[in-house]
Order: structure tokens, then sequence, then C-alpha cells
């Protein structure tokens, strides 16, 4: 399907209003951390759920509600206050390949962040480039990890400069950082701006991308987000992420 430059900004725009819209929160894991109200709890229990954001959307909402439960629906209280045999509760969490040995290295490293580090936003905005938050993701892994911690738990948190296309952070990132006046995203983080942001590249965005020119590479991988971002930036360059939107909709509900 090829469009010219202005017709395919109108079409995507379209798909955004009709997808960017509190319906849309009814099938999508964002509807973990609106369940909750205080700042830190609405942080954490959004990068809890997107840590764990791949395979069946039903099955992440049931994980990931599974997880606010043995945090006692107060992530934030549980992550700066638990004792060590607070932790054995966690072990018979699994998620994939994300199990309770896992979950329980990420409230260490949370722990760590919000006690050592002034929490999340602090560590993502301490790294922000002014049109990339790709180097920040890279720098937040190496604080995450910097603690004693199990090898096997890295890779939960993937590395842009590696080449991943990180998904699951820069979907995590849009949500935290791009107020939509819509009431889907939450805009809580000031100290970032939607003009940072990064699509998070998946099977369906990367296909919807292709068939409409938007991207030419084959992998979704490090490289198609920067080739995918630049096209995005082109349509919007202060809001370039809303369109994950029309991208992701018209992969997942239309089929396109």
């Amino acid at each position: 399907m090829k469009l010219k430059k202005s017709e395919l900004k109108d079409f995507l725009d379209e798909k955004v209003n009709l997808y960017n819209h509190p319906k849309f929160i009814e099938s999508d894991p964002i509807q973990i951390p609106h369940l909750f109200s205080r700042k830190e709890d609405i942080e954490i229990a959004g990068f809890l759920t997107a840590t764990i954001a791949w395979g069946n959307r039903k099955s992440i909402i049931k994980n990931a509600n599974r997880m606010m439960d043995l945090l006692d629906h107060s992530p934030f209280e549980f992550i700066t206050q638990h004792e060590a045999s607070d932790l054995e509760k966690l072990t018979p969490f699994v998620h994939r390949t994300f199990n309770g040995s896992d979950f329980m290295q990420f409230i260490k490293s949370l722990n760590n962040i919000y006690k050592n580090h002034h929490g999340l936003e602090s560590v993502f905005a301490q790294h922000a480039e002014p049109k990339s938050l790709q180097n920040s993701i890279h720098q937040f892994k190496k604080v995450f990890f910097e603690q004693p911690h199990l090898e096997r738990t890295q890779k939960h948190i993937s590395d842009p400069l590696k080449n991943s296309a990180a998904k699951r952070i820069n979907m995590f990132l849009r949500w935290m950082v791009r107020n939509d006046n819509n009431g889907v995203d939450f805009g809580i983080w000031q100290s970032l701006n939607s003009s940072q942001l990064s699509c998070p590249l998946d099977v369906h965005s990367g296909n919807v991308a292709r068939k409409l020119g938007l991207l030419k590479r084959k992998q979704n991988d490090g490289k198609a987000l920067d080739e995918l971002d630049s096209a995005l930036r082109k349509l919007d360059a202060s809001d370039p992420v809303k369109y994950d939107f029309a991208l992701f909709g018209l992969g997942v509900f239309e089929g396109f």
C-alpha cells in the first residue's frame, strides 16, 4: 500500500484518534498500572508489566495481575520495605521464561534504584539525548544490574546498543512519558518528553510499517527501530510514538 506522505499522515492520524482512546485499555496490559494512583506504584507496576509483555495478551494481563497480588497491591511499599523472607512467596511465579528467581532479582534491583538512585525516572532521565532514549536504556541496564545478580536475569532487560529493538522498555517509556490527554498513556515523567520516545517495535507494528513503506529492514532489531523512528519523526517530530497506536491497532485489531 503506497500512499503519498500527506495521505499516509492523514491515514495514520485517523487511526491514532481511533485507538488512542480509553477503550484501548480494556484489552491492553497498560490496564495494570492504571490500577494505581501513586506515581511510584504506577511506574513500578508499569515496569514489571512491560517486562513480561510478550506472548498472548490475556496471559500477560493475568500474570501481571498475579505479580501485583504477590506485591500486596502496594508495589512501591513492597519494594522499599520488604524483608528477605517476604521474597520467598515470589518463587512459584512464572511467565514464559521469566520465573520467580528473576522476579526476586527485579525486586532487589528496584529497591537499589529507589534507595540509591532517586527512582526509575531519574535513572532514565540522566542519560537522555534530545531525540533518543536508547542510550538511556543501555545505561539503565547497567544500573539495574550493578548489584550482585543472577546471570540469567540479564536477558529480561534489552540493550539497544547491542542492536535490540527493546520493544518492552520502549513501550514502558511511552506509558510513563507521553501525555496523550486521553487517559491511556500516563505522562507522569516530567523530566522527559514525547519527542525523545521510540516506537515499541514488535511483529505487528513491524509488519504494518513495512506494508505502508515506513520500514524496509526485514528484522525487528535496533537498526529497524532507527529506520522506523526517522520515518515517524518526519510525520510528527514532537510525538512520533503516537503512531504506535495506529500501527499496533491496524495489525492486531484490523489484521492489516
